[in-house]
């Protein structure tokens, strides 16, 4: 299984959106995405995880563990 992780900065969401669509296409694909500094990506497909890097969801150790995870670290 392919895992793609991308991290979305702010300004980013209309570049990044459709390569992370064309990610979740790919068969047996895993697709997480990060936002950073209060981004908020619309129209992403379903299946797509969707984290936030704030002290609510996802911290700097948790972050560090999915770029580690991860096959595809893409960032934005």
């Amino acid at each position: 299984m392919a895992r793609f992780l991308h991290l979305l900065k702010r300004d980013s969401a209309d570049l990044a959106v459709p390569v992370i669509e064309a990610n979740s296409h790919e068969a047996d694909a895993a697709v997480t995405v990060v936002c950073l500094d209060g981004a908020a990506p619309a129209g992403l497909p379903p299946g797509v995880t969707v984290r936030r890097l704030d002290a609510g969801d996802l911290d700097y150790a948790g972050l560090l563990d999915l770029i580690f995870e991860a096959e595809h670290v893409i960032t934005w």
